[in-house]
């Protein structure tokens, strides 16, 4: 699973490089793929990410062309981030030997295997973002509180 997450991460870093965003923005802009035409508040939820470091995020990935800032027909206040499709199919489009091998892995899988598959990559998202929550108390927390958090030196 480490090998599979970083090769991950490393792909996703090469596509990032190649669209001219950073890794972390490609990342978000994925959420919003997946999440449709959502507030910055909804992507700072499904991110863990703060909403400071949301409205950066939209921030440069609107100067970049892949997504705009929509205001709410009913309510002038609220504004809603979509994703600009022909630049995102662009993206998309170094997905495709990715998705091929995927889903060569997965023709190997019975129904009932790939549903157990499913749930633990949902479980295991669930277990991230739980995780991700509790990195952000100690980020939060006072600079001396977080010297004793660190994780100790293994012993020798």
């Amino acid at each position: 699973m480490r090998r599979s997450s970083a090769q991950g991460v490393l792909y996703g870093q090469a596509v990032a490089d190649i669209a001219g965003i950073s890794g972390s923005d490609l990342e978000c802009l994925d959420f919003l793929n997946l999440e449709g035409r959502v507030t910055a508040g909804r992507l700072a939820e499904v991110t863990g990410l703060t909403t400071g470091a949301i409205t950066g995020v939209v921030d440069r990935l609107e100067k970049a062309g892949y997504v705009r800032r929509e205001r709410d027909e009913s309510d002038r206040r609220k504004v809603f981030i979509t994703v600009v499709p022909e630049a995102t199919a662009k993206i998309g489009q170094f997905y495709v030997p990715m998705q091929q091998a995927m889903q060569k892995v997965w023709s190997g899988y019975s129904e009932e295997e790939l549903r157990l598959l499913l749930r633990f990559a949902l479980d295991g998202y669930k277990g991230v973002l739980e995780a991700t929550e509790a990195l952000k108390t100690v980020i939060d927390a006072p600079a001396e509180k977080r010297a004793s958090l660190k994780t100790p030196k293994p012993r020798r």
